[in-house]
């Protein structure tokens, strides 16, 4: 039984309990309990979110889990000597200790992030390395593995740190029928960027969205402003003119942020070559790869593939060090857990 301990305080975000349901899935997954999740509090009692919802808490005692996970809140200012304690208490006896989002501020305050990588939500994670320089921000991760520490982006960036936890634990399986109860896609690799060049990009007319479609399906191609415009059924100059007006980037930028993108994922997978992903993705050569990277991200592709490297390794690492209960689910299990009525 793996017991998991949520840490909340006053004007915590809920997503936490995204976690918790997650945990709860596995159990009905297996038919058998495999988790088990303690709300724990500074004082116990009830506790006020960032939403209004009140929930009920235990006090912070001499309970041992074997993970600990410190939600996230509205502020980043959640401190107190009793919490700092229980953080650093829960590093010796928990096998691993997380925090999603702005969590990652309470593990910093207590310390127990000094030297270690980590990351939090996009817009916290330049304020978390400058008031806590000794940790290694890496603001443009899903989720990261450091020793006994997960830290994860913010909001569904949670989803994805705990599937792969429950992978760790329980094996791919009974991750992927989790992942499908909630709905989602099986979890992101923890490499894998918060940004989307697709949403960013959010043009505003089917016209303009069809050839950002058709780019983003077609990168080997040559993907010319002609080629597009004849995709949108416009001339070359009313294409580039409302293109850069709809998404804020001309054709030949946001086609380079798509490549990028496509590139930077295949890279984190670890599974070509330099020189094949840029011809998949429509850079010809690495060279001009690598410019690109440079110029858009301040990255090279050879710091994304050692970054994407580094999670895998720290993944395997953090299975090793404890080794999982093996759980199989057979083809009547899986047909028995992915029906509609049993997903309640």
């Amino acid at each position: 039984m793996h017991r998991i301990g949520l840490v909340v305080f006053p004007n915590f975000n809920l997503m936490g309990f995204a976690a918790i349901t997650a945990f709860e899935l596995v159990n009905l997954v297996l038919g058998e309990p495999a988790y088990t999740a303690t709300v724990l509090s500074e004082t116990g009692g009830m506790v006020m979110s960032s939403a209004g919802v009140r929930v009920e808490s235990q006090p912070f005692g001499e309970d041992v889990f074997d993970t600990v996970m410190f939600a996230s809140g509205a502020e980043n200012d959640a401190s107190s000597p009793a919490l700092d304690a229980f953080v650093k208490r829960s590093m010796r006896t928990a096998r691993r200790v997380a925090a999603p989002c702005s969590g990652a501020f309470v593990l910093a305050r207590a310390g127990v992030l000094d030297g270690r990588r980590a990351t939090t939500h996009w817009r916290y994670a330049r304020d978390l390395q400058r008031r806590f320089p000794k940790v290694s921000v890496e603001e443009d991760q899903i989720y990261i593995v450091d020793g006994s520490v997960w830290t994860s982006a913010g909001m569904l960036a949670t989803v994805d740190m705990v599937l792969a936890m429950i992978e760790k634990d329980c094996g791919r399986d009974v991750s992927r029928m989790v992942a499908r109860k909630l709905v989602v896609y099986h979890q992101r690799s923890g490499g894998q960027s918060q940004f989307s060049a697709l949403l960013e990009l959010e043009p505003k007319s089917d016209r303009i969205q069809k050839a950002v479609d058709y780019a983003n399906a077609n990168l080997r191609n040559g993907l010319s402003v002609e080629e597009l415009a004849e995709v949108a059924h416009l001339s070359p100059r009313q294409f580039s003119r409302a293109f850069s007006a709809e998404t804020g980037y001309p054709p030949a930028k946001a086609v380079e942020r798509l490549r990028i993108e496509a590139a930077r994922l295949m890279l984190e997978q670890g599974r070509h070559s330099m020189d094949v992903i840029a011809e998949q993705v429509g850079f010809l050569n690495r060279d001009r790869m690598r410019r690109s990277f440079l110029r858009v991200l301040g990255q090279t592709p050879q710091d994304i593939r050692r970054s994407g490297r580094a999670s895998r390794t720290s993944l395997a690492n953090a299975a090793a060090g404890a080794p999982a209960r093996p759980f199989r689910l057979t083809a009547d299990d899986i047909d028995r857990t992915s029906n509609g009525t049993d997903d309640g």
